[in-house]
């Protein structure tokens, strides 16, 4: 069973925007780069699914949290 708690709009707001940060989202940019070119190493290819299930679920919490700020009980 679901529970339903309540948040600031201001905590669904930041969670609609979570992001990586420049140098995170550089990081990635370039292993994924490198992986579409073979050059990885085992250890950059750890570092890029990590990196890559991480942004899944950052896409996920941001989906969520912009349904929320559009439902009308806001």
């Amino acid at each position: 069973m679901a529970q339903t708690i309540q948040a600031p709009f201001d905590y669904i707001e930041e969670l609609a925007n979570l992001a990586f940060p420049s140098a995170t989202q550089g990081k990635l940019r370039d292993l994924m780069d490198r992986n579409n070119e073979g050059t990885l190493s085992e250890d950059e290819r750890r570092d890029l699914q990590a990196l890559v299930e991480l942004s899944e679920r950052l896409a996920l919490i941001r989906g969520r949290a912009k349904l929320l700020l559009q439902s009308p009980g806001k």
